[in-house]
């Protein structure tokens, strides 16, 4: 729990927020532009017919950071799938919402908050994204937060959650229903991908300290590395077809939920019951 601080008070005034503490914890507010644009495509791709069936498709981009590019760029994917879709950003700093609030357009507001998800008239969000948020947090605090935002969702709703590096080359994400996490995405840009494991670094918080000896994400990654290597002779042919027959080969051990074309993309989905820790409180939601 943060207090904001009076400078922060005054500019939540000057935006029109309330000043009651939001739940959780300000982040570093490190952003890019289309740092996020990996997480964004699988979103509108997955996630678009849930969005056009919903009478109101209204998603949040929760802990958007120092500057609102994120969830600029969000509406703006979003809307190739449905027109009719909302973007909210909710920041626990009110001197962020305050410098977003001149991006504001039809379809984007900013709101001071956290993880109570304070949107306006009792609406529900279809979609909340959370990346880069939980990075921070302990591993034994993720279930609770993961219950907490799931709880928020309207019927249908996705929970995305997940980390990426600073330029997205790499992001790892999981997508959690009501009922708990889903599935377990790994985004790479293959180019500058040396091997699957590289992408360890960026596990969500709830997995990160689980690759070790014992547990199944080590051991995923370890199958992943094994079949990358095995796949070598597609190099030739380029990094893509390299993945596409490295995914395929790990497909004969491991659940692979996603469609295949999304592999053209540097994408596998796993299954989470998978991955999940073989002990600990993680991903009990």
């Amino acid at each position: 729990m943060v207090s904001a601080s009076p400078s922060s008070r005054q500019a939540a005034r000057s935006a029109g927020q309330p000043l009651s503490r939001p739940v959780g914890t300000a982040t570093r507010g490190t952003t890019h532009q289309n740092r996020l644009r990996r997480m964004d495509r699988w979103i509108t791709a997955v996630h678009g017919p849930a969005l056009r069936r919903h009478t109101d498709p209204v998603v949040v981009d929760l802990g958007y950071g120092a500057a609102p590019w994120t969830a600029v760029e969000l509406l703006r994917r979003l809307r190739t799938a449905e027109p009719r879709t909302e973007v909210v950003g909710i920041e626990i700093d009110p001197a962020r919402v305050a410098a977003a609030k001149p991006y504001e357009r039809d379809g984007l507001r900013f709101r001071h908050g956290g993880f109570e998800i304070p949107l306006a008239d009792g609406r529900r969000p279809v979609l909340i994204r959370a990346a880069n948020v939980l990075r921070q947090y302990e591993e034994d605090e993720v279930a609770a937060v993961w219950a907490r935002l799931c709880a928020r969702l309207a019927p249908g709703g996705l929970l995305v959650e997940g980390t990426c590096d600073e330029i997205g080359r790499r992001h790892v994400w999981v997508a959690l229903g009501p009922e708990g996490p889903r599935t377990v995405t790994f985004a790479a840009r293959l180019g500058s991908l040396g091997r699957p494991s590289d992408l360890a670094e960026r596990l969500p918080k709830a997995l990160i300290h689980r690759n070790v000896p014992g547990e199944p994400v080590h051991a995923f990654l370890r199958d992943f590395d094994r079949a990358w290597a095995a796949a070598a002779p597609y190099a030739s042919l380029g990094a893509r077809q390299r993945w596409i027959r490295a995914v395929r080969d790990l497909g004969t051990d491991w659940p692979l939920m996603d469609d295949p074309r999304r592999r053209r993309q540097g994408e596998v989905t796993v299954n989470w019951a998978a991955l999940a820790p073989r002990s600990g409180r993680s991903g009990q939601v």
